[in-house]
């Protein structure tokens, strides 16, 4: 017994002894982990050969891992930290912040889910993070609002009801909420980050770069700090800078598929093809299911892929385990493909299913746009404008270029922005905003007081919000032109409120032919919204409600609205040119001819396009899809026939 007992106690000594070495070589390597991080990893690494699967030790060679750029390894290691440990706040939020800079969205948003639900004790708040991770959002928003209702200082919940309506969609409430939580807690650098994102997802992109500046501030080095400031910097127009950001972060960073598309974006942007081609080929060399970069070398247009891109597209789309949104990418980029090789129908079958995936996640009703367009018309009556003389801001400076996306805007903008006296900026989401917020929609299925409620504005608030308008958007005014371009084409919807708060404003209907412009846009993946392009009914729809609304305008207002036809500009760009810059009350200049030589950034999808001069290539490529086009014809009735005049029953 006493030999036992002995032996026991010398049992005992060595396990304590051995605990004492693992807590010891567990703080060396947690204060190595500051000043050398491959030393942490490597000190990590021998604590968990002889303490498999050690809390803290996964924890700090997570962290050194990342630390180093080798973000799969540190996903990795977090992965087991937190199968180990399911509760560990910190190791969720880590390995959501190491998916995201590898592109995995879905997963990203599932740690960080699971990571609010680990940061919460409270049994009320327990249950609505797991209703959050569950993606059950209506219960996650309802046990919130009754939470904070009792508890209305509790940042933990804020943040959490925030997340719920970022996911819903609902971002003015997300960031509303985010603001309130750094009110109350300005050290909370969690909270700080959701509202850098919300504010960017706004194009709030001044304000982001305030968020970003702070997020940096407290780690410089924090990649996904770094990418999203890079990105605000190209939203603000600053191209230059944010190649410089991302360069320096993918030199430190290197395996980031997410990183590397955004360099290659920005890279496009500025005209150098090439660079961006070789980045988005890196993308897709560290994530080959990444479907964005592959439609991103098909979105340059002028790009021809290679046959063992075809197959490699086509391996990735037989997988099973293949996320949605790569998924809709890749058919859209494979039918691109298919459709340079004349392969015209494997190409309809590849654009007809990216479609079908994509649209009922947008919820779009093509019978809203048209109820928009009958109450547009109610309200903005020749009786309308005749009353509201003198009201709004009288400055001249914002050149709106509207219609549908794929009818030409882009070249048009190439060509003002080709004149001294104007300056291109981006398609801008600012006077969509305004008037969404004098909706007060805050949900889908609300009723919106828009346009009706511009009947009760007065000439001083029409003054004010023609001036905000030019504030919001004059960061994006580099040169100092006296006019500026905004080419957002779903302002057509918006073209009354235009003419009420900046009546000297110059309105430009870019129009195609409705059978090209509509194909030409089911053939386009959209980066977000434009919910009518991904059905042939649904834009053909679109396309007759937008040439209605514009038709009544031309009758209300005649003369407010010049009209630019694609097919006319390809036939004679000289004369549409110089009756193009006779209505925007500009000099001609040679310049304009070769639009082409224009070195400026361009943000669309036609950016390589409208660096060759006019050519006529495109202007007949829907026929070589005309067999499967019946259902747009249908859709657009009388006003295929009537083209490029407007139907009687329209005009």
């Amino acid at each position: 017994m006493l030999c036992e007992s002995i032996g026991q106690r010398a049992d005992l000594s060595s396990v304590q002894e051995k605990a004492g070495s693992v807590a010891s070589a567990l703080a060396h390597a947690g204060r190595l982990l500051a000043r050398d991080p491959a030393l942490a990893a490597e000190q990590a690494g021998e604590i968990l050969r002889v303490v498999p699967d050690e809390p803290q030790g996964l924890l700090i060679l997570g962290s050194a891992l990342g630390a180093l750029g080798r973000t799969k390894e540190a996903a990795a290691a977090l992965k087991r930290l937190v199968q180990r440990q399911p509760k560990h706040p910190q190791a969720w939020r880590m390995l959501g912040d190491a998916l995201s800079l590898l592109g995995h969205a879905a997963a990203a948003d599932q740690a960080y889910a699971r990571h609010l639900q680990a940061s919460v004790n409270d049994p009320r708040l327990l249950e609505a993070a797991a209703a959050l991770c569950d993606g059950k959002l209506a219960i996650a928003e309802r046990l919130l609002r009754d939470f904070l209702r009792a508890n209305p200082t509790d940042i933990a919940a804020i943040r959490m009801l925030a997340e719920t309506g970022a996911r819903l969609g609902r971002y003015e409430d997300a960031e509303a909420l985010l603001a309130r939580a750094l009110e109350l807690a300005p050290s909370f650098i969690e909270a700080r980050h959701n509202y850098a994102v919300v504010l960017y997802k706004q194009n709030k992109t001044e304000a982001a770069l305030l968020q970003t500046t702070q997020l940096l501030k407290h780690d410089a080095r924090n990649p996904g700090y770094r990418a999203l400031h890079a990105a605000a910097l190209g939203n603000v127009g600053e191209y230059g800078k944010a190649i410089a950001a991302y360069e320096a972060l993918l030199k430190e960073f290197p395996d980031q598929p997410k990183a590397w598309l955004s360099y290659g974006h920005a890279l496009k942007t500025l005209g150098r093809s090439a660079d961006g081609i070789a980045a988005y080929r890196r993308a897709i060399t560290l994530l080959p299911s990444f479907g964005d970069a592959y439609w991103s070398l098909a979105n340059l247009k002028t790009f021809r892929f290679e046959l063992a891109d075809l197959d490699a597209m086509r391996a990735q789309l037989a997988r099973d385990d293949l996320a949605p949104e790569d998924r809709v990418h890749l058919h859209f980029a494979l039918g691109k493909a298919l459709e340079d090789a004349r392969d015209y129908t494997g190409a309809f079958a590849e654009y007809e299913k990216g479609n079908a995936i994509r649209r009922p996640l947008l919820g779009y009703e093509a019978s809203d746009t048209t109820e928009h367009v009958r109450r547009a018309k109610e309200t903005f009556t020749r009786e309308f404008f005749a009353a509201r003389g003198g009201y709004g801001c009288l400055a001249p400076d914002p050149i709106f270029i509207v219609g549908l996306t794929r009818a030409g805007s882009t070249l048009i903008e190439q060509i003002l922005s080709s004149h001294s006296q104007v300056e291109g900026t981006m398609e801008l989401s600012d006077i969509a905003a305004m008037a969404r917020r004098l909706g007060g929609r805050k949900k889908k299925k609300d009723a919106s007081a828009y346009p009706e409620c511009l009947k009760s504005l007065s000439a001083s608030e029409c003054a004010a919000l023609g001036e905000e308008y030019l504030a919001r958007t004059r960061v994006q005014r580099k040169r100092g032109a006296p006019y500026f371009v905004d080419k957002m084409p779903a302002n057509w919807a918006h073209a009354g409120f235009i003419k009420l708060i900046l009546p000297k404003a110059k309105i430009i209907d870019a129009r195609r032919h409705p059978l090209g412009c509509c194909f030409s846009n089911f053939k386009q993946h959209f980066a977000r919204g434009q919910g009518h392009t991904y059905s042939l009914s649904d834009l053909g729809r679109y396309y007759a409600d937008y040439v209605g609304l514009m038709a009544h305008f031309d009758r209300v207002v005649p003369g407010a609205v010049h009209r630019v036809f694609y097919e006319r500009m390809i036939g004679d760009p000289e004369g549409e040119i110089r009756a193009l810059l006779d209505y925007c009350g500009l000099a001609f200049e040679p310049a304009c001819l070769s639009f082409h030589e224009n070195e400026r950034a361009v943000r669309t999808a036609s950016s390589e396009q409208v660096r060759r001069p006019i050519y006529a290539d495109s202007v007949e490529q829907w026929r070589n899809f005309e067999p499967w086009l019946s259902e747009l014809k249908d859709a657009l009735g009388p006003v295929l026939d009537a083209y490029p005049d407007v139907p009687p029953q329209l005009g």
